[in-house]
């Protein structure tokens, strides 16, 4: 037998426990029909401490809190570089990727572009980018699952440890805080 609770005959429970809450209720109700002024704990109206103007300076003073103060957004643009290889602007530098031998920002389509001209693929089989700044051939046994594949082939593209200088300089216009 499990213990979850989800097997067996559980109508007995259910009567059982509405019985109990119908008799929980009622004496809800008998303790609710008490005058409201009778007791020791009750209070007379203007008597609450976080209403009454003696408590006032200190209960602001609780949550006083120091202003956040956005930091400043560069003034310049983002650069929009040429890319070497084709010549074309690079409109989202984000998406650009390091150049292997001057380190400059290229079209991440044209590092697969130029992979590309250099591999025979077979069927099955493309070139993509499998992050840490490498690239790969991976073979897709079934092309209509994406999960399922293996990389052939590894291309060491951009070395993590060197940052190339226009990354830093498009770092303040995306992370400001």
């Amino acid at each position: 037998m499990s213990g979850s609770g989800k097997s067996g005959d559980n109508r007995g429970n259910r009567r059982r426990f509405s019985k109990r809450r119908e008799r929980d209720s009622s004496s809800v109700r008998q303790d609710t029909s008490r005058s409201e002024g009778s007791g020791r704990n009750s209070k007379k109206a203007g008597e609450n401490p976080l209403t009454d103007g003696k408590f006032e300076k200190s209960r602001n003073s609780l949550y006083e809190r120091p202003r956040w103060i956005p930091p400043k957004t560069p003034s310049e643009p983002i650069p929009i570089p040429d890319c070497p290889w084709c010549g074309q602007p690079i409109k989202d530098i984000s998406a650009a990727i390091a150049d292997k031998a001057t380190g400059a920002a290229i079209h991440f389509d044209c590092v697969i572009a130029r992979l590309g001209e250099g591999e025979t693929l077979e069927s099955g089989d493309a070139i993509s980018y499998i992050g840490g700044g490498r690239f790969g051939v991976i073979h897709f046994s079934n092309p209509s699952d994406a999960k399922d594949f293996t990389i052939k082939k590894i291309f060491e593209w951009e070395n993590k440890d060197d940052r190339s200088e226009w990354r830093r300089s498009i770092s303040d216009h995306f992370s400001v805080t």
